[in-house]
């Protein structure tokens, strides 16, 4: 087999390795098709996980980062060495926001999967996806909220006493009356040391006795502050 002259191959070099541009429709329609995603991925986040604060701050960045996450795609194609440059690149950013909740952490991956579909040209997936996704998390929904046997109302509880506070006297017994669980997550000091901070999660018998509990609990002498946050984000 003759070998093509050494002009020959470097000169299509250039032409092979040239970057393969989407066009400007290209471009419009995917980045539209990322919107419509990313308000559907926060419409369906606000309508099964989150709390009663309206269009909250996570609803807003799910729309977004899916906006964003298929501009990258857009912007890195099949380029390897450019996939890489941005990883360097994205590298120095660090995220220390704790998320409240972990299905909110679902949310923000299913925003990212849908950016890069939309941005990679899969919109027939993202199309599929979507109700998929939504079917999943309102079925979850539905049996978070039924009435199971002996399951009672998880919560989390967070409580501040003074020093020296008799809390196997005063304390425990009011959440013994309510819960029917308690399990001790941390302890910690707060207010420069002045006062013992003590989170639990607590399994109530239901989710009327929140603020009942909230308020014996705050009645005690020795206690400076009390924090009831139900599973649904309900607050005492």
């Amino acid at each position: 087999m003759p070998v093509p002259p050494l002009e020959e191959m470097l000169g299509s070099a250039p032409a092979a390795l040239a970057p393969i541009l989407p066009s400007l429709d290209v471009v419009f329609e995917r980045t539209l098709l990322s919107i419509f995603l990313g308000f559907m991925v926060a419409l369906v986040y606000r309508l099964t996980l989150a709390r009663r604060d309206g269009w909250n701050n996570l609803s807003t960045t799910l729309v977004l980062l899916c906006v964003l996450i298929g501009l990258v795609t857009l912007v890195i194609g099949d380029n390897l060495a450019r996939a890489f440059g941005l990883v360097g690149a994205l590298s120095i950013v660090r995220f220390r926001t704790v998320v409240e909740d972990t299905r909110d952490t679902a949310f923000v991956i299913f925003a990212v999967i849908m950016g890069m579909a939309a941005g990679a040209g899969y919109g027939a997936v993202a199309l599929v996806a979507l109700p998929a996704v939504t079917v999943a998390a309102v079925l979850m929904l539905l049996l978070q909220n039924r009435k199971w046997p002996g399951g009672g109302y998880s919560a989390r509880l967070e409580v501040r006493v003074a020093l020296g506070m008799d809390l196997a006297n005063v304390l425990l017994p009011v959440m013994r009356r309510h819960a029917l669980k308690i399990h001790l997550l941390g302890v910690g000091s707060a207010k420069q040391g002045s006062c013992l901070e003590l989170n639990y999660r607590v399994t109530l018998v239901e989710r009327s006795v929140l603020y009942p509990m909230a308020s014996e609990l705050q009645a005690l002498d020795g206690v400076v502050g009390v924090n009831l946050q139900g599973a649904d984000g309900d607050k005492r």
